[in-house]
């Protein structure tokens, strides 16, 4: 099939994290994909990636451009006059004292979806200072949803709030092209990482409204014995995550403990002396011996695995999502994917 953005020209001022990742997923999609790269790579970059290609650059057109120079400067605006999308990553301000903000650009290029990506956004008491993805998905209230009670929160560096970002930053370009290419006239994106990651955790604000987060009261998510991760005998980790009734039942079912009733699976009070038993049960087993009972059936389980591991699950394995570039770095697969909605018919 043809990719969907074919024929979409991106260009790309380089930074770190969110905004590259945002011009990968584009350019996987099709977009044609032209990155200005400042001559020398930056610290972050050099200290995440080494000497190692950058999974962040694949499939993109690289012009190494020192925007202070008045000739690469002009060089960059006759890419954006070219183009269909420009994306950058530089603290408001920095674009436009360079020439290029969108004002400045809109005048080559009327068309012209230029976004933002930012921790902080365009405006707000803190638009102008420095920040990273911890610091964004703490703003939000969500990161406090990553701790049992009594622990501090963690989450997997960059990607809630980097990768979160950049996935907002591609959803809104998509929009604004459609609209751009009916209109002729473009608009701003402001991809603010705490705007966006906010907005995802919707499902998690409607919990947190019946009561089920960020309350006193115990939750499913934190305090039921049937969502949460659990140590094996091993050492190994698996997740269980059975809320629905049906799905409870066969969990039930699955490690033996017919003496419960499943219609009792929201009797808070049972919770803690039965959270214990089931901690106490998978702790007697190694990992594998978990995954052989429960992996593929309705108890809405997997286990924990490390990246090494996950390149070699089967299920991700004949869903092609990993590999490795030719400079030996892992390479993941394009998403989502694109099916026809109707198979050729065979002659």
């Amino acid at each position: 099939m043809k990719p969907p953005l074919a024929g979409v020209k991106v260009i790309e001022f380089e930074g770190i994290g969110p905004g590259p990742l945002a011009g990968r997923m584009l350019a996987d999609m099709g977009a044609e994909v032209t990155v200005v790269a400042p001559p020398q790579q930056g610290s972050v970059s050099k200290q995440l990636g080494g000497d190692l290609e950058s999974p962040l650059r694949r499939g993109k057109t690289i012009v190494p451009l020192d925007l202070k120079k008045p000739e690469d400067n002009a060089r960059a605006m006759a890419l954006v006059e070219a183009a269909d999308v420009v994306i950058e990553g530089n603290r408001p301000g920095v674009m436009e004292r360079l020439g290029l903000g969108p004002a400045q650009c809109a005048v080559r290029n009327p068309r012209l979806v230029y976004g933002r990506m930012t921790g902080w956004g365009q405006s707000g008491p803190l638009s102008h200072a420095a920040g990273h993805d911890l610091n964004y998905v703490a703003l939000t209230g969500l990161l406090s949803l990553s701790a049992h009670r009594g622990e501090r929160p963690i989450l997997p560096p960059t990607v809630v709030g980097d990768a979160g970002g950049a996935l907002g930053m591609v959803f809104g370009i998509a929009c604004a092209l459609v609209d751009a290419r009916a209109s002729g006239q473009g608009r701003v994106v402001d991809a603010a990482i705490v705007d966006v990651v906010a907005m995802l955790g919707t499902i998690a604000h409607w919990a947190r409204a019946n009561g089920q987060l960020d309350s006193p009261e115990p939750s499913p998510f934190h305090d039921s014995p049937f969502y949460d991760v659990f140590a094996c005998a091993d050492g190994g980790l698996i997740t269980i995550g059975a809320l629905e009734p049906k799905f409870y039942a066969l969990l039930l079912e699955k490690l033996g403990l017919h003496d419960l009733d499943p219609a009792a699976q929201y009797d808070k009070a049972a919770w803690p002396a039965l959270k214990a038993r089931l901690e106490t049960l998978i702790a007697s087993q190694p990992r594998a011996h978990w995954c052989a009972l429960l992996e593929g059936s309705d108890v809405c389980f997997a286990p924990v695995l490390s990246i090494d591991e996950a390149t070699r699950h089967p299920h991700n394995v004949a869903r092609g999502i990993y590999g490795l570039s030719a400079s030996g770095g892992l390479q993941v697969a394009s998403a989502p994917r694109f099916l026809p909605l109707r198979e050729p018919e065979q002659e």
